[in-house]
C-alpha cells in the first residue's frame, strides 16, 4: 500500500473489518510524525490489543458512539486536545449496518447508522479548517484536509438495478443513496475552506456486512483504498457519484 502523507488521521468504527485493516496498513507505512486516532464503540474488544500494536509515532484508541451526540462531542474534545495547532488532515467515516427488512423503522435505523457521520463532521470542521490553513498550499488534497466516507455502489441509482438480485436490500441501498447526496452537498459546503470531500467505494469485501463469499479481503481492500488516495489527491470538488473512487 502506498503511504499517505497525511499527518493526523481519524478513523471511525476501527475495531474490525475495513477500519481495522486501514489502521494496520497505515501503521506499517506511516510517514514521519503521523498520528492515528481510532474510534470504536468498545475500546475493550479483543481486537484492541492488535490495534494498539502499531509502528506509528502516536496511536490513540478512544470510545466513540457515533449515534450519541454527547459521545461525539466528548470524543471531539479529546482528539482536539491532542491535535496541536496543525489540525486534522483526514476524517474517515466508516460505519455501516445491513438490514433486510423494509419496514419504515428499519429504513430509519439503517439511514441513521450509515449517516451518523453527520454528527461527527460539524465537531471536526474547525480542526479540518485548521489543517487546511496550516498546510500553506493552495487547492485540495487528501493529505491536506479531507473528509472520506466509506460508500457502496448499492447507493448508485444507475447501478443498483443490475445488482439488485445479488443485493436486494432496500434500507441499506436507500441509506447509501442518501450518503451519496450528502457527500456531494458537503463537498460544495467545504469548497471555500479547501477541504476535499469524497465517498470511497472499497469493493465487495469479506466482512460481517458483505458476507464470506465476497471477492475481496480486508487486506486487499485496505491496500487498494488508501493507496488510491495519494494518486487522486489532486482531484478537487468534482461531483462524479460524490467523487466515487472505484477500485
Amino acid at each position: 500500500m502506498a503511504a499517505t502523507k497525511a499527518g493526523k488521521i481519524l478513523i471511525t468504527e476501527a475495531k474490525r473489518g475495513l477500519g481495522l485493516e486501514m489502521i494496520k496498513q497505515l501503521s506499517e507505512n506511516s510517514c514521519p510524525n503521523q498520528h492515528i486516532f481510532a474510534a470504536c464503540r468498545d475500546p475493550d474488544v479483543p481486537n484492541s490489543e492488535s490495534m494498539s500494536n502499531t509502528n506509528t509515532l502516536m496511536f490513540v484508541l478512544l470510545l466513540l458512539d457515533a449515534d450519541d451526540p454527547s459521545s461525539v462531542k466528548d470524543f471531539a474534545k479529546k482528539v482536539g486536545s491532542l491535535l496541536g495547532n496543525n489540525g486534522l488532515n483526514q476524517l474517515v467515516n466508516n460505519a455501516d449496518r445491513n438490514r433486510k427488512l423494509i419496514e419504515i423503522e428499519s429504513i430509519v435505523k439503517s439511514f441513521k447508522a450509515t449517516n451518523c457521520h453527520l454528527l461527527v463532521w460539524p465537531e471536526y470542521l474547525p480542526y479540518l479548517q485548521m489543517a487546511a490553513k496550516a498546510s500553506g498550499t493552495p487547492g485540495m488534497s487528501s493529505n491536506k484536509a479531507a473528509v472520506m466516507k466509506i460508500f457502496s455502489v448499492v447507493g448508485s441509482i444507475s447501478t443498483m438495478p443490475s445488482i439488485y438480485e445479488q443485493f436486494p436490500t432496500l434500507p441499506y441501498g436507500a441509506s447509501k443513496a442518501g450518503c451519496n447526496m450528502l457527500t456531494v452537498l458537503a463537498a460544495e459546503e467545504f469548497t471555500a475552506d479547501e477541504i476535499l470531500c469524497m465517498a470511497l467505494h472499497p469493493g465487495w469485501v469479506k466482512t460481517e456486512l458483505g458476507g464470506v463469499n465476497d471477492p475481496l479481503t480486508w487486506i486487499q481492500t485496505g491496500s487498494g483504498g488508501y493507496g488510491d488516495l495519494g494518486i487522486r489527491e489532486k482531484q478537487t470538488n468534482i461531483s462524479i457519484d460524490a467523487i466515487l473512487l472505484m477500485m
